[in-house]
């Protein structure tokens, strides 16, 4: 979902494969996790729980396949400044961050592999901050709820935009609708695979 964190994972899964370091998979993950907190799982893929900083991974099982489309916004959105306004706004109400937990109902629909489980239990936390920063993402999400989405929100910081669909139709549905609303959008499945080599 991120942009630079797979580009990382494939770099270095490119490197290791043509300099034929003998590194083990361990070691790579620990190179992953120095380059970027979400890179040793855009290496691995899969569906995972992260814990720490997100760069420690436990394998979680998924009981189907899952639809989703990735919306590209026109434009960009940082992610300190996406922490920040998240920080600023608990602040002002008071409120203190509180330490990441695992989310049983996530954890269950994926298992289970329930499209309409999975929507009702996914949220993003940041969204409000990056919406705040970057308010036409309203509109994107607006525009894919119409279409058919079970669940839209902010991809991590955004500014990419996340809709979970109900099946493959439904998902091409979507991603027409979502067109005039963003710079591409893509149609996907998951559990997806990490880096992989697909030529030499």
């Amino acid at each position: 979902m991120a942009g630079g964190s797979p580009d990382a994972a494939g770099a270095l899964l490119a490197c290791e494969s043509l300099w034929r370091t003998g590194a083990s998979r361990d070691e790579l993950l620990a190179i992953c996790a120095e380059l970027g907190s979400d890179v040793p799982f855009s290496y691995v893929g899969g569906a995972a729980l992260g814990t720490g900083r997100g760069e420690r991974l436990a394998p979680l099982a998924v009981g189907g396949t899952f639809h989703w489309v990735f919306a590209q916004a026109d434009g960009g959105l940082s992610t300190p400044a996406v922490y920040r306004a998240y920080d600023r706004a608990a602040e002002a109400e008071g409120r203190t961050v509180p330490e990441p937990e695992a989310d049983r109902a996530v954890i269950d629909a994926l298992a289970s592999g329930d499209a309409k489980a999975l929507a009702a239990a996914v949220h993003n936390d940041l969204q409000p901050a990056a919406l705040g920063l970057f308010p036409a993402l309203r509109r994107t999400l607006d525009a894919g709820t119409e279409a058919g989405a079970l669940a839209a929100l902010v991809s991590g910081s955004g500014p990419t935009t996340a809709f979970l669909a109900q099946d493959a139709d439904s998902a091409r549905t979507i991603a027409r609708a979502l067109t005039p609303h963003c710079r591409t959008a893509r149609v996907t499945t998951a559990p997806a695979p990490g880096a992989v080599v697909v030529g030499r």
